[in-house]
Formats: structure tokens, C-alpha cells, sequence
């Protein structure tokens, strides 16, 4: 399921990957990112570093190189993910 809304100059969608599932990988860009664990836990993907979220972390980054996110393997995940400005 994602919700997708434009709240000024920033896009917010809520979603959820199954377990296993993730995003497809972004290309660079300028702006903002940011996200917060609703449920189950993450791995975002910025270059070649990986950093680990779960149910009620946050996670902020500036898109410079390509990105994704990935949800775990037991437990899928939910998530609120805000992009300023809006580029998916």
C-alpha cells in the first residue's frame, strides 16, 4: 500500500515492502530525504554504504549518490519517506 502527498515543496508517501522487498534504486539528486520506521525494520542503501533502521527510528540523508531502501527478510517493513524537493 502507498498514500502519496504533496505537502509544499515536499513529497511524503507512506509504503510498505514485503519482506525481502525494497525500492527501486534512485540516481543521484539534489534535496533532502528523510523517513521514519512505522513498522519492521530497513536497510538504506546511499553508494556503497549501508546503515540499519527499525520500528520507530528515523533516518535523514542528502541524495548524492544513487540510493534505496530494502526491507528485511522476516519482516517486511512500513515506512513514512519525505523527499525534498518532491522527485519520486
Amino acid at each position: 500500500r502507498d498514500v502519496e502527498g504533496l505537502v509544499g515543496s515536499e513529497m511524503c508517501i507512506e509504503t510498505a515492502l514485503a519482506p525481502g522487498g525494497s525500492t527501486y534504486p534512485d540516481n543521484p539528486h539534489e534535496g533532502e530525504e528523510f523517513g521514519y520506521i512505522l513498522s519492521g525494520s530497513i536497510t538504506i542503501h546511499i553508494g556503497k554504504k549501508s546503515y540499519r533502521a527499525k520500528k520507530g527510528e528515523s533516518f535523514y540523508f542528502t541524495p548524492k549518490s544513487t540510493h534505496y531502501i530494502s526491507a528485511s527478510k522476516k519482516t517486511g517493513a512500513s515506512l513514512i519517506w519525505v523527499s525534498s524537493p518532491p522527485s519520486f
